[in-house]
């Protein structure tokens, strides 16, 4: 099956400027938000969406990674880069890069549930609408339905050139 490009770099970097004001616009009460990437390009999504964040807010922000396996994230604990202090009683946006059938975003989520948060919110760029767990996306770059056949790849290998493919 070929690749069909469906959002080249600017498209890439319209979606996340509208989707850091989305952030910004609910949390603009906040002193402090939490941004959390899943490892990959959910972290490196995360990394843009601080940079966009800092320019457009005051809002204290900091950064966290959750390394999981995405194909059996019920084995073994996720890896993460932050303490508990970084985001007890604070606001946090979990930030990956497909949203598949909600499994990584489960599992990556459960970390946070048993602590006192103040707020969770997730982000991703794509959302494939194929849902197999209760995990819906608060803030999406693109809406995407496609087929259990099709998959959808974000490439953010090379800097100033990432782009998403539908095969």
């Amino acid at each position: 099956m070929s690749k069909v490009k469906i959002l080249s770099t600017q498209q890439i970097r319209q979606k996340l400027n509208r989707l850091a004001y989305e952030v910004y616009e609910n949390n603009f009460s906040e002193k402090e938000l939490f941004i959390v990437g899943i490892d990959g390009n959910g972290y490196k999504i995360a990394q843009n969406l601080m940079s966009l964040l800092g320019s457009i807010s005051s809002l204290k922000l900091k950064l966290g990674k959750i390394s999981i396996n995405k194909d059996e994230p019920w084995n073994g604990e996720p890896v993460i880069d932050f303490e508990e202090k970084d985001y007890v009683k604070k606001c946090v946006v979990l930030v990956d890069d497909v949203l598949n059938s909600g499994k990584t975003m489960m599992y990556a989520v459960k970390l946070f549930l048993d602590k006192p948060v103040k707020k969770i919110n997730t982000l991703v760029l794509v959302d494939r609408s194929h849902s197999r767990f209760p995990v819906k996306a608060d803030f999406v770059g693109l809406s995407l339905s496609t087929s259990l056949q099709e998959h959808i790849e974000a490439d953010f290998s090379k800097k100033n050139k990432e782009v998403v493919y539908l095969s």
